[in-house]
């Protein structure tokens, strides 16, 4: 194709004049979901009071259904892919940092340390609060599942098969179907070790390298248009739930909502400044320095989505070195969910036993912490917290309808979770950067009169951080 032929098409571009037209905050994301919400929830009351039930749907409410179900499907689909190219290409960039087993034993270490102190604090708002108590719905009667053990968690994380996959198949009226599932812990597991045969390979294993470099840039590419439906898939989600729920589960729903974001606030601003204070480094720097990809991670709903900024404001703005960056927030942004995969489920398991009428014991309680902590790696992007939801409740022996239920307000929720995520993902580089001498704290201390997600094009790629700032400035 020949230059020529495609100028026509590049030169048409009323579209974008005319999409300008609308004020700035009517083409926000965050005002397109805060919109879709309320959508969602106009159109589910009108599904709810015009006759529709979970078993017997109208046509608004087997619609509201088909859309939410579907999103979801959209974003479960990109989950396996996700994680193996993502932490595959974290590890490979282990190459580029000197002492990099010390860097990620510590990496590790400083993710587990935070979880756990995510959790514990999420299991005491949940024992507190008791958000899913008094709802007024008894269902107790119809749950038959097995108790969560120990050994039924170990036991998952060895893969089955090389993709982590497995299938059950059903017989209902002579017609036998089968589903095909797949075992996210599993799944990481296989790249891990991949990942690792890749390094000790060298340079045989550089093509497989670099197809798995574009394979990742692709899938988060795709990820990102997914995200860009998501206002659609809010209405889908929340009408739904409203048509199945009715309002006075909602309401129950909503304090539930109250009770993650106490949880999400006092680690974002309790819990990270005394961190960032107890290694020396002024907190003000932190949160000006990372707060665009807070924003963004608030915004997009997505980790993943939110990486690229994420590494960014973690190497120009933290003074993270880059080699060390492009390992950790990579990985973190798979397996360092705080708001997800440790507050998150944490609540959400206490509030499906006392939803259902369960009560929880201390071993239960101890197998929530170990999930959390441990299963946190479960966790991917845009699907985190569903994932992590369903590994907690099955490790636990509860409901899986309480997977749906908590569906209704979980782009409302997955907000504030996000974010949490996004600044944890960038916080723990830094602890270890510092606490290894390696962080540059000329930079980390520099006033920020820069955007982060800047081109670099007028700065040689071989400077170094405090080069790199002083050239934007």
């Amino acid at each position: 194709m020949t230059i020529e032929s495609v100028e026509p098409v590049t030169s048409v571009v009323p579209v974008s004049t005319r999409g300008s037209r609308f004020p700035k905050w009517v083409r926000s994301f965050g005002v397109q979901i805060i919109a879709a919400l309320i959508i969602g929830l106009g159109l589910g009351l009108v599904a709810k009071y015009t006759g529709s039930t979970e078993a017997n749907p109208n046509g608004l409410g087997a619609t509201l259904k088909i859309i939410g179900s579907s999103y979801v499907s959209l974003l479960q689909a990109a989950v396996v892919p996700l994680i193996f190219t993502a932490v595959v290409s974290s590890i490979a960039n282990l190459r580029e940092v000197s002492n990099a087993a010390k860097l990620a034993w510590n990496t590790l270490l400083w993710f587990a340390i935070t979880a756990l102190i995510a959790v514990l604090i999420g299991i005491g708002l949940g024992v507190l609060v008791r958000p899913g108590a008094g709802t007024g719905i008894t269902e107790n009667a119809e749950y038959s599942g097995k108790t969560g053990d120990w050994w039924a968690f170990l036991t998952g994380l060895f893969p089955k098969n090389f993709l982590g996959l497995g299938a059950n198949t059903s017989v209902v009226d002579g017609v036998a179907s089968t589903t095909v599932n797949f075992n996210v812990l599993q799944i990481l597991v296989i790249a891990i070790v991949v990942g690792i045969a890749a390094l000790k390979v060298g340079k045989a294993a550089e093509p497989f390298l670099n197809l798995n470099a574009s394979a990742l840039a692709v899938i988060q590419k795709v990820l990102w248009w997914i995200i860009r439906i998501a206002p659609l898939g809010t209405i889908g989600l929340i009408g739904n739930a409203v048509a199945v729920y009715g309002w006075d589960t909602m309401g129950s729903l909503g304090k539930f909502a109250v009770t993650i974001y106490i949880g999400l606030i006092l680690v974002l601003f309790v819990v990270y400044p005394v961190l960032i204070k107890s290694h020396g480094l002024s907190v003000k720097q932190y949160y000006s320095g990372v707060w665009p990809a807070v924003q963004l991670g608030f915004v997009s709903r997505s980790s993943i989505g939110t990486l690229p900024l994420t590494q960014r404001v973690t190497e120009r703005s933290m003074g993270v070195p880059r080699g060390y960056a492009s390992f950790a927030v990579p990985l973190g942004a798979t397996t360092k969910m705080d708001g997800c995969a440790a507050i998150y489920p944490a609540v959400a398991a206490i509030f499906v036993a006392q939803f259902f009428g369960i009560q929880l014991d201390f071993t239960q309680y101890l197998l929530i912490v170990l999930v959390s902590v441990l299963g946190s790696a479960a966790t991917a992007g845009t699907t985190g917290a569903v994932v992590m939801l369903t590994l907690t409740l099955s490790t636990l022996g509860l409901p899986l309808a309480g997977v749906g239920l908590l569906l209704a307000i979980d782009p409302l929720i997955d907000m504030g979770r996000t974010a949490v995520n996004v600044a944890g993902q960038a916080l723990v580089p830094t602890i270890v950067a510092k606490r290894q001498g390696i962080l540059d704290e000329t930079l980390y201390n520099a006033p920020r009169t820069s955007q982060p997600f800047t081109d670099d094009s007028d700065v040689s790629i071989e400077s170094t951080p405090t080069e790199r700032a002083e050239a934007r400035v």
